[in-house]
């Protein structure tokens, strides 16, 4: 072991590192805050077989580990009063119980404290007793192995290593310092723990890595939802962006030609006409620069207009093409809606419609569209599946970009199973009536 001096420096050799790691790992796992206060929590009632317990019963199972750590420390006693037996009257065999039982009910409250009330009476024990093994008598080994074995679940495997390193050091020491009538059962007390713990451990391990599995599958959830909103948005941003960059194009277009309309027009109609065409074109410039990030390098804009329910025939033509028998009805006036909405209908009837035929095999489907004073009613409906119904990984997704879209035109949406074993998605969008100043 060296030690070094550079530049005013002092460096230590990676062993002396090494073993100022180990005792600041010992001293934190095992001496800091070591009678600490903390109870043992209760145990959650919500497993599979607490479950099956009656209502009434299952508060109190909760319970269960105490009961157990309480059995456990029973035992311990009863073992400690016959250990006792032979010492000098009653009183002094129920002390004896006592002293061996009192480390294992430590444990509800301070584990680590348990384990060094654990060692004091073994060597306290295992002096004024009167058995046949030492150090430790069939009472304090019991009891040492169970509070080893309860500090352990409560805390880390790696406190139980260093409770098994410190036990097996006393045990030596004690061994060899103090000469006394008995069995050295250190070795034996050795093998027994380290198989106990070993397996404590092990389950520990696997109940933990279990548990940051689940968190892990809960933030993949989460964040695969997230990631479903994300490109349902930027689906609806694309196809907004091309609806309003056409209309923008439009604007551009006839205020440059409005002009020579007119004979003779006034330059204050032509500096006019001029302005709306800048501003247009500005306009269109700086929505195509904020909107075209939500373009992908391989994204193309459709070379068709994009579609209205004037064009949802053919859609229904496809569907029934897939083999779904899907059903039309129109109630209302019908009318020329903004084109915003008329997309967003589009797109949400031929989500629900690819729902039917993917999750209700031999459905029959329903398109109910209503034209109302105040906006657009939709109803898509599907019988129950008569067919075999696979899993879909994606479900609910389509269900996410109907509810954005509805949500962009400050909508209502309901979607849920019908009584009959169907689906049903019903949908409001408003419509503000043009009046005389819009048209203008």
């Amino acid at each position: 072991m060296t030690e070094t001096t550079t530049g005013g420096t002092r460096t230590h050799s990676p062993e002396l590192r090494l073993a100022s790691g180990i005792v600041a790992q010992l001293r934190h796992d095992l001496l800091t805050d070591a009678f600490a206060y903390r109870p043992l929590e209760r145990m959650r009632t919500d497993g599979p077989l607490t479950r099956l317990l009656p209502r009434r019963i299952r508060p109190r199972a909760a319970w269960t580990p105490h009961a157990l750590i309480v059995g456990g420390a029973g035992f311990v006693m009863l073992m400690g009063l016959a250990n006792g037996s032979g010492a000098d009257g009653p009183f002094s065999a129920f002390v004896f119980g006592v002293a061996a039982a009192a480390p294992v009910l430590m444990t509800l409250v301070r584990p680590v404290g348990a384990f060094w009330a654990s060692l004091a009476a073994t060597l306290v024990l295992g002096v004024v007793g009167r058995t046949d093994f030492w150090p430790w008598s069939p009472a304090t080994f019991v009891a040492h192995v169970l509070v080893m074995v309860l500090v352990t679940a409560r805390t880390r495997p790696r406190v139980g290593g260093w409770m098994w390193f410190v036990t097996v050091l006393v045990g030596g020491l004690l061994s060899s310092a103090l000469s006394l009538d008995g069995t050295d059962n250190t070795g034996p007390l050795a093998v027994v723990s380290a198989i106990a713990l070993l397996a404590v451990s092990v389950l520990k391990i696997r109940s933990q890595a279990a548990k940051e599995v689940t968190a892990q599958q809960e933030v993949t959830a989460v964040e695969r939802d997230k990631r479903t909103l994300l490109e349902e948005r930027t689906t609806i941003a694309r196809e907004l962006h091309d609806v309003v960059a056409h209309h923008m194009s439009v604007v551009a277009i006839q205020a440059e030609a409005a002009p020579y309309r007119v004979e003779n027009p006034p330059p204050e109609l032509e500096q006019a006409f001029l302005t709306i065409r800048e501003n247009a074109v500005a306009a269109l410039t700086e929505l195509r620069r904020v909107l075209g990030v939500v373009r992908s390098a391989d994204y193309e804009a459709p070379e068709a207009p994009q579609p209205t329910l004037a064009s949802l025939d053919g859609l229904l033509a496809n569907v029934r093409d897939a083999g779904l028998t899907v059903d039309k009805t129109v109630t209302g006036a019908v009318r020329e809606l903004p084109q915003g909405v008329e997309l967003s209908a589009y797109r949400i009837i031929q989500e629900a419609l690819s729902n039917t035929l993917r999750h209700a095999p031999g459905a029959r489907a329903g398109v109910e569209i209503g034209y109302v004073l105040g906006g657009l009613g939709l109803r898509i409906v599907n019988d129950a599946p008569t067919g075999d119904v696979r899993p879909s990984p994606g479900a609910g997704h389509g269900i996410t970009g109907m509810q954005e879209r509805v949500a962009m035109l400050e909508g209502e949406m309901t979607a849920g199973s019908t009584a009959d074993g169907g689906y049903e998605v019903a949908v409001f969008i408003p419509v503000r009536a043009r009046t005389d100043e819009d048209a203008a």
